[in-house]
């Protein structure tokens, strides 16, 4: 009799540290999940939650703000250890200021193996902001590309170079 309270114990403590069970419903492979492409323009009315960097993704209803520059201070091509391999730029620089929403446009690859970058910013017209420079970073997953030597442009400035 003894024995039976450190055991009921020790079955306590093990049933609380495990992890708890999901909803049973739900697939982990869900063929009704909607399939988000980063380079696609998302929706505001888009019930799947945007990754993170699609934040700075051209969408519907920007035509109504007035584009503004960006002003990049920094590129980085990241290789990522994959097979195939994956490539990801890493932008950072200011935006004219708070108010203004970063917006970047990666276009594929074109005939000449151009990979063209659009990096500006958006704000709303006649809205008083602090005229202080806002710093950014972003992350772009560029994906995978066939086998080739491509370049990478950023509004009209070569700033990398990559072998695929």
């Amino acid at each position: 009799m003894k024995w039976l309270f450190p055991v009921l114990l020790t079955l306590v403590l093990l049933a609380a540290c495990a992890p708890t069970a999901g909803n049973p419903d739900q697939s982990i492979d869900n063929p009704n999940q909607p399939i988000v492409n980063p380079n696609e323009p998302v929706s505001n009315d888009d019930p799947v939650p945007p990754l993170k960097f699609d934040n700075t993704i051209p969408r519907h209803g920007d035509d109504a703000l007035v584009r503004d520059a960006a002003f990049v201070d920094s590129v980085d091509l990241l290789t990522m250890e994959s097979y195939p391999l994956q490539f990801m730029l890493v932008i950072a620089g200011n935006l004219p200021t708070p108010c203004n929403q970063l917006r970047i446009n990666a276009n594929p690859p074109d005939q000449e193996n151009k990979i063209i970058v659009d990096v500006y910013s958006l704000s709303t017209p006649d809205t008083m902001c602090a005229e202080v420079l806002q710093p950014f970073e972003q992350n772009i997953p560029l994906g995978s590309f066939p086998t080739g030597h491509y370049t990478i442009w950023i509004n009209g400035e070569k700033v990398a170079e990559l072998d695929a």
